[in-house]
């Protein structure tokens, strides 16, 4: 498969499945300048050869198909062409892939958990993940990531016509993990797509999600929690690319930091094509840093090219803990490190609690209470 060059915009060009048509990144591009490209562990530039494995484990809803598939599956990569040199070798290097299949009409009774463990990061492993959700279908995802590896992957998902998709993606890996993921959402008509981003362990984590819109009426909405602690480098980079008239997006990322060299990137990307009139779209990314020594990079990004549009705005803050909310509390006789815990706590769960998977919750909200302890 070829190239293909999309000159329109500036924030992703360029596409393709074969590895050659992109260039080792350097860091001194654009989509690269902020990842430790040292620390990939050769993942970019083709030196990581694909001899690991990342074990999968699948509790499948009773109304979804699940399949294990071979390269040659004409599903794969039907939705998604790799717009980077990693995702690219991820596609390149996989093995066998898993599809998911929600039916027309049907709704899925429980979430479907996928369940991605790796117990080596001494050896690098590549996956792909298909979920199409069929006209009129409704299903909610968890991809949970956990253990020990060096890990690259694609998932894409495919929602009909009037479907609904929520996919909560759970980053909870050991301190030695390395994981780069691009997750893109291909929106027909008036289809619904939920996503969340869940990031808390690993010593790199670069997620890449992307929402792209191929019929009127698509309705996008992106979460995210990281807490980021000493040496740790968790990095989210977003792209909605708005190409037809009248749909929606809407992002809100946000993030805690403690320990020396802790750093968070957050790259919010927002194209608004010239055909994409009535678009309405917002992103939010909010920082909050605990101690000195860390590191927060964060890049808000609209290109918008036609005038007609329903709404399109930014935003982005990072600081520290309002001194006045630590002060009212500890007024009435809240230890200050509990008045902390309950500022921060409070802050992030604006995001846990629009989560509707209890148990998933509940884990994601004792293991923000957990590194709040440290």
């Amino acid at each position: 498969m070829g190239v293909e060059v999309k000159p329109v915009s500036t924030l992703s060009e360029r596409s393709s499945y074969d590895v050659a048509d992109f260039a080792v990144p350097t860091g001194r591009e654009e989509e690269w300048r902020f990842t430790p490209l040292r620390r990939l562990r050769g993942l970019h530039d083709g030196s990581a050869a694909p001899d690991g494995k990342v074990h999968l484990e699948v509790d499948a809803a009773p109304e979804v198909t699940v399949e294990t598939v071979g390269r040659d599956d004409p599903r794969l990569g039907s939705g998604y062409t790799p717009t980077d040199r990693v995702s690219a070798q991820a596609f390149s290097s996989f093995t066998s892939a898993t599809v998911i299949t929600v039916p027309r009409e049907a709704v899925a009774s429980v979430p479907t958990v996928l369940r991605l463990r790796g117990d080596d990061p001494g050896q690098a492993a590549y996956g792909h993940t298909t979920v199409i959700v069929e006209p009129f279908g409704r299903a909610t995802i968890v991809l949970d990531h956990s253990g020990s590896a060096t890990y690259a992957d694609n998932v894409e998902f495919l929602v009909g016509e009037q479907a609904s998709l929520t996919v909560v993606s759970v980053q909870d890996w050991a301190a030695d993990a390395v994981h780069v993921a691009h997750q893109h959402a291909r929106l027909a008509k008036d289809a619904k797509f939920t996503g969340f981003n869940v990031t808390l362990g690993g010593d790199v984590v670069r997620v890449r999600p992307s929402v792209s819109y191929h019929g009127q009426g698509g309705d996008a909405e992106l979460y995210g929690v990281y807490f980021v602690d000493a040496g740790q480098h968790l990095e989210h980079r977003l792209l909605a690319d708005h190409s037809v008239p009248n749909c929606k997006s809407r992002v809100d990322y946000r993030g805690a930091l403690q320990g020396e060299d802790a750093h968070a990137v957050w790259i919010g990307d927002v194209v608004i094509r010239a055909e994409a009139e009535g678009t309405d779209t917002y992103e939010l990314n909010r920082n909050l840093v605990l101690t000195d020594g860390t590191r927060v990079d964060s890049v808000p990004n609209l290109e918008i090219l036609t005038g007609e549009v329903a709404g399109a705005g930014h935003a982005s803050a990072s600081g520290r803990l309002d001194e006045e909310h630590l002060f009212y509390l500890q007024a009435r006789g809240i230890p200050a490190d509990d008045a902390k815990r309950m500022v921060v706590r409070g802050y992030l769960n604006q995001i846990v609690q629009r989560i509707e998977v209890d148990e998933l919750r509940a884990r994601v909200e004792a293991a923000i209470d957990a590194e709040l302890t440290r």
